[in-house]
């Protein structure tokens, strides 16, 4: 997970999934999902800071430069060996690049030739080899790049696997600093600000586990100027090292003082588990000297899946470490990966925001209040400042099954009704997932105004429905979809008096028709019921239809959709629903092979067709055309039958089943007018069938 600051106080961040894609969300109108070619996991992810592209590291390290605004990738490059670290220096187009061999090279992006380079400056593995005292073709692997701050760029921390840590100076090409495991002459004070009940301990002797190689896992800087490095080992342990910075009078005396390294333990178990997270962000609430520590893991191999944050201050240097508060977050799901903002515009006040990502694909926010509330809890409850980033569209919780984007006519009054009542949903929606008064940092698809055109019509608007039986209908005029209903199966499955059993059934089917604004849902339990989006309070009918009866109930229905109608022919569920032109007829196809033809207007049933596939194939496809004189089409057919239709609306069903069969029907009698079964290959299905104008039929197969 990465994030980016951009001028004008915009946050972007992002993250990835194990088949290649790459989530961007940011400001308002700002999100994205971008898809590598190749669908495999990303192991770094780093923005080109306001340049508007974003590096990311395969598992095969192929490094790709996305272009956000076009949303594609801009050039790549294939690396030999394996990636083990990957830095992009900040406010630049150049970025490091450590490998399995222990090299460091520096990458370039060039925007105007769209080019990723390799450029021939690289860091000499013989010389750092010779300073460390270690073998050259034993090298170990790189685990971490950094550039130090306030150094103009000139200087850039190598941290290797094997505990040796290195500041390289560009600019002169020379070794500035070694340390590693040697040094670890540890000197401090126990921690004597730790709350009780914690094992947090700053140590002040060199343990029998510190004289073996440790290995790096993690690091981050403490300090603004680079005077404090923190480092996560494989072990559990964390150490703070005290490094000469750019601008030390003396760095050769700072480089030699033994009081340079504590150690904190957050367990005293033997085996603890590896720090593989860590971060850090500057405390304001104390003096310079003093920062807090973010990190995933370090606790004991075994316990609770835990995200740790201490608040640490080094009043007099470094060997005066101590822990002034320790928080411990359970994230709610499996922990993967965290990234801290700093606080601007309306949320200032000079802290951190935390974003936690867990799986399954969950985005958690906390902010300093949400951290403060957290020390005065004897228990790990839940923050109530903390907050789940909500998508936009649900499709896990609940389960989407089925979704529909349909075309709304802008001038017709379908439009305009959805319009105001997109209007008012926007005003009294919530835009946040946080329950208070702070707004949720990262909007993303979520609009958090009103469009500014005083013309805005509804255009598109974008339906789903849920294993639950309930539907969602959003505004899809803008990339940023806004909720309008939320259709549920209690509004017809709790008519007074009356139980209708399988009216929450998953939805299977969904059919919309601006002319009569009005929406048809099926269900997996065969039932078909009728909408009105647009009613007004008032009693109204409303129509249960079954196979040999017709009920009429009266209910007074509020302000909003309305039922008028559910139709319960028989079990099998429901593939396809198909409404005519003006809306007064609605085909609803089985998975049983059978076809019914409703009339809206009168909620009653004209027709019901036997299983049209010999071998009682579903329905795949459905489609209805209507006109004045249905004899030209007709005669126009090969196997085509004499047929007199009456005066009235005059069409014609076409329906297609998976096994390739079909049936073109009197769209009034559901008298034959012709069929065919079409040759197909072993083992294919027929998925889809489109009528080009009136003379010509596509299907598609799969």
């Amino acid at each position: 997970m990465e994030y980016r600051r951009r001028p004008q106080f915009w946050r972007v961040i992002s993250s990835n999934d194990s088949d290649g894609r790459i989530k961007v969300i940011g400001g308002e109108y700002v999100e994205a999902l971008l898809v590598s070619p190749k669908h495999i996991p990303f192991k770094n992810l780093e923005f080109l800071q306001n340049q508007g592209f974003l590096v990311s590291v395969s598992n095969e390290n192929e490094i790709q430069v996305w272009d956000l605004g076009q949303r594609q990738v801009a050039s790549s490059i294939k690396w030999e060996s394996n990636i083990t670290a990957f830095k992009a220096i900040h406010g630049t187009s150049y970025m490091y690049l450590g490998d399995e061999h222990g090299m460091v090279y520096v990458l370039k992006y060039d925007a105007d030739q769209r080019k990723l380079t390799n450029l021939p400056y690289y860091v000499p593995r013989n010389v750092i080899a010779e300073e460390a005292g270690i073998s050259s073709p034993n090298h170990p692997s790189v685990v971490g790049v950094l550039p130090q701050p306030c150094s103009q760029g000139n200087r850039v921390l190598i941290a290797y696997v094997n505990g040796l840590i290195v500041i390289w100076d560009v600019s002169d090409d020379k070794v500035v600093l070694v340390r590693g495991n040697k040094d670890l002459q540890l000197q401090g004070e126990t921690a004597s600000g730790s709350p009780e009940n914690k094992n947090l301990e700053v140590s002040d002797c060199v343990s029998e586990s510190d004289k073996v190689e440790k290995e790096i896992s993690s690091l981050c800087w403490a300090s603004n100027d680079g005077s404090i490095l923190a480092v996560g080992y494989v072990d559990g342990d964390i150490m703070f090292w005290a490094v000469p910075t750019a601008t030390s009078k003396n760095n050769q005396q700072a480089s030699k003082s033994h009081k340079n390294v504590v150690k904190l333990q957050l367990s005293s178990g033997e085996k603890r588990l590896p720090v593989i997270v860590l971060h850090w962000s500057e405390n304001q609430s104390h003096s310079a000297r003093g920062c807090k520590i973010f990190f995933y893991g370090g606790d004991q191999i075994g316990s609770k899946e835990t995200l740790t944050i201490l608040d640490l201050e080094w009043p007099s240097g470094i060997e005066s470490l101590k822990c002034v508060s320790h928080v411990d977050i359970t994230p709610n799901g499996s922990f993967a990966d965290m990234v801290l903002f700093p606080t601007v515009g309306e949320m200032e006040n000079g802290g951190s925001l935390l974003f936690v990502l867990t799986n399954p694909g969950q985005l958690l926010v906390y902010d300093d209040a949400c951290l403060a509330a957290f020390n005065s809890q004897d228990e790990k409850k839940p923050c109530a400042s903390s907050g789940q980033y909500v998508m936009p569209i649900p499709i896990v919780a609940p389960c989407m099954t089925v979704s529909k984007l349909s075309l709304v006519d802008r001038d017709g009054e379908f439009s305009k009704a959805l319009s105001k009542i997109v209007s008012t949903a926007k005003l009294k929606a919530p835009h946040t997932p946080i329950r208070s008064s702070k707004k949720w940092p990262l909007t993303g698809g979520i609009p958090s105004r009103l469009p500014e055109a005083a013309d805005y019509e509804v255009e598109r608007v974008y339906m789903a429905g849920y294993q639950d039986g309930s539907v969602r209908m959003w505004d899809a005029t803008y990339p940023a979809l806004s909720l309008i209903f939320v259709l549920g199966a209690e509004i017809y499955g709790k008519v007074p008096g009356i139980d209708i059993a399988g009216a929450s059934a998953p939805v299977s089917a969904l059919e919309i028709c601006s002319f009569t604004q009005s929406v048809a849902i099926g269900n997996e339990c065969g039932m078909v019921c009728l909408f009105k989006l647009t009613g007004t309070s008032n009693e109204m009918s409303f129509n249960i239809v079954t196979e040999t009866e017709k009920k009429v109930h009266t209910l007074h229905q509020a302000d909003g959709p309305q039922c008028m109608a559910l139709f319960s022919l028989f079990s099998s569920p429901v593939c396809l629903l198909q409404s005519t032109e003006f809306g007064n007829r609605l085909a609803v196809g089985f998975k049983c092979g059978r076809v019914a033809m409703l009339d809206v207007g009168t909620s009653s049933v004209l027709f019901i067709t036997d299983s049209l596939s010999r071998s009682n194939c579903s329905v795949s496809s459905l489609a209805m055309i209507s006109f004045t004189d249905t004899n030209t089409l007709i005669n126009n057919s090969k196997e085509s039958t004499s047929m007199s239709l009456n005066d009235g609306e005059k069409g014609l069903v076409f329906i297609m089943t998976r096994d390739a069969y079909l049936a073109v029907l009197d769209g009034r009698t559901g008298h034959m007018v012709s069929s065919q079964s079409i040759p197909q290959k072993k083992e294919s299905s027929a998925i889809s069938m489109y009528i080009l104008g009136k003379s010509f039929l596509l299907w598609i197969r799969k």
